[in-house]
């Protein structure tokens, strides 16, 4: 066993938004945190949602009014935190005859649009679909829509760029690797963790341990407090999937179901568009989580209820499933449940300070974060004031609406680029985009091409910054390239990054301290 001599504040366990986004906060307040995440960061929940900055419209029904409020405030502070993997988006809603009546549904968006102190985004709207560019690609019934406001993320990014700013400010952040013994002693957290990729094992202390493993939270719980009965979390799988382009407009649907459920249809990756989500309880390992025949069949056949091109198995082009760790409040059906987060600190003289996450939302993360912080500072004391509502995440330092300025500017500087090309590049990663393509002049400059416009320069700084290590973390949560690269390139790519994994390793432990 390696042995670790630091003694931090925090170890946070769980590399999805809220364990990224505490340790992010933390740090900035001048807290140490050590960050164990045991596979990929955002592997789990965190790359598995529809990818909405959003109040969430039905949760009204629920009177989830403090969680609506909350997040609809949020939308425009994180896109202005991250305006490069944050944007604008239109909802349309149809006005369904058999469901939720016409005035109902106005009256939801007009407490939506007014609870949320809403500044930048624009207000509900009517649409005649028979004359709206909106209608053309549904169903002739539907004749009346509203259109309201929320907002689009690049989910995964947003995980990666917690962490990366995390590690900016003085926090440890290491990925596959796993927490396999917990322990109170001396007044600290001794905790011993194993590098997946090398095996080797280590000891950690901290003062405080936050619990944030997302759907494993409970198996933590378990391993701290050595009960096997512990069960605080619901377990709720939600899938997608992803078929060619519907509609050439660049809004997006909300679909209601006669089952009381909605899905929404959204333009995705400039040629395809996203169906999403379901909502069933789910048993078993979370990270065994896949689609079901039934689930892909349900919302092809939710979408074609719709639009007047039906929709067939035959035409998805990908899938992704995801298990939602919500807190059980006894609610009788999976959709019912609450999407709130609730934070339960054990400071008691047998078990030392811990702090579990349960629930929450992409779009609440950072105020479950600050909430954290409470609940931290009373254990160790206040170190800093709240900071991250104003402070950009890495790349996002311009400012909103201004994108459009940040491509043509990349343009200028990089004109051996197709615009597809800078225009992905902008939307990753922000102004941190001149740090990929440094001082290239052709395109040769950017190295190896592995297929689509996935050039070394990118994979190395992905290696070497975001803490990526196979081909699945860039193909499909670094960067959405998975959907165009083939299997070969795929592969290729996947060898490229074995042969290199030590030097980016080494890489990525000096950098982060």
């Amino acid at each position: 066993m390696i042995a670790e001599t630091n003694v931090y504040d925090l170890l946070v366990i769980g590399g999805g938004i809220n364990g990224c986004g505490i340790a992010r906060d933390a740090v900035g307040r001048g807290y140490s945190a050590f960050l164990a995440e045991m596979n990929d960061l955002a592997s789990g929940t965190s790359s598995g949602s529809t990818k909405l900055v959003h109040g969430g419209l039905r949760y009204l029904e629920f009177y989830e009014f403090r969680l609506v409020r909350e997040a609809l405030k949020e939308r425009e502070v994180l896109w202005s935190n991250a305006p490069h993997i944050i944007k604008p988006l239109r909802f349309v809603l149809p006005h369904h005859k058999g469901l939720r009546p016409a005035w109902f549904l106005r009256l939801g968006l007009f407490f939506y649009d007014h609870l949320g102190g809403r500044r930048l985004l624009p207000p509900t709207r009517t649409l005649d679909l028979s004359r709206d560019a909106a209608g053309k690609p549904l169903a002739p019934l539907y004749s009346k829509a509203f259109e309201y406001s929320d907002c689009w993320v690049d989910d995964a990014r947003l995980v990666v760029l917690n962490a990366r700013d995390a590690a900016d400010h003085g926090a440890i952040v290491r990925t596959r690797t796993e927490v396999v013994g917990v322990a109170w002693e001396d007044d600290t957290w001794a905790v011993t963790l194993r590098d997946r990729m090398s095996a080797e094992t280590y000891a950690v202390r901290a003062r405080m341990l936050i619990n944030a493993a997302g759907p494993w939270v409970d198996n933590v719980l378990s391993r701290v407090s050595g009960r096997n009965d512990v069960r605080n979390v619901r377990l709720v799988k939600g899938s997608h999937v992803i078929v060619k382009t519907l509609f050439d407009h660049g809004r997006c649907y909300i679909f209601q179901n006669a089952d009381g459920r909605i899905i929404f249809a959204i333009p995705y990756e400039d040629d395809f568009t996203l169906i999403g989500t379901t909502d069933e309880d789910y048993q078993g390992d979370p990270g065994d989580v896949a689609i079901t025949e039934t689930e892909t069949a349900y919302l092809c056949a939710a979408a074609s209820e719709y639009f007047v091109q039906p929709i067939t198995s035959d035409d998805v082009v990908s899938t992704y499933s995801a298990v939602r760790p919500l807190y059980d409040d006894g609610a009788s059906r999976a959709q019912e449940a609450t999407r709130d987060y609730v934070l339960k600190r054990d400071a008691t003289t047998e078990s030392g300070a811990l702090l579990n996450v349960f629930g929450g939302k992409i779009t609440t993360y950072r105020k479950l974060a600050e909430a954290a912080l409470v609940e931290i500072e009373a254990v160790l004391g206040r170190r800093g004031d709240t900071w991250t509502k104003a402070a950009p995440l890495p790349g996002g330092d311009f400012p909103v609406g201004n994108l459009n300025a940040l491509i043509d500017d990349l343009r200028q500087t990089y004109p051996f680029l197709e615009l597809t090309h800078t225009r992905r590049l902008a939307r990753l990663y922000g102004t941190t985009a001149r740090d990929i393509l440094g001082s290239a002049a052709r395109l040769d400059d950017l190295g190896r091409s592995f297929g689509f416009d996935l050039y070394e320069a990118e994979v190395r700084y992905l290696m070497n910054k975001e803490w990526a290590i196979t081909a699945e973390d860039v193909l499909w949560r670094r960067t959405k390239c998975g959907l165009r690269l083939t299997a070969s390139e795929a592969e290729a790519l996947q060898a490229f990054m074995a042969s290199h994994r030590s030097d980016a390793s080494a890489a990525q432990h000096v950098d982060a301290g």
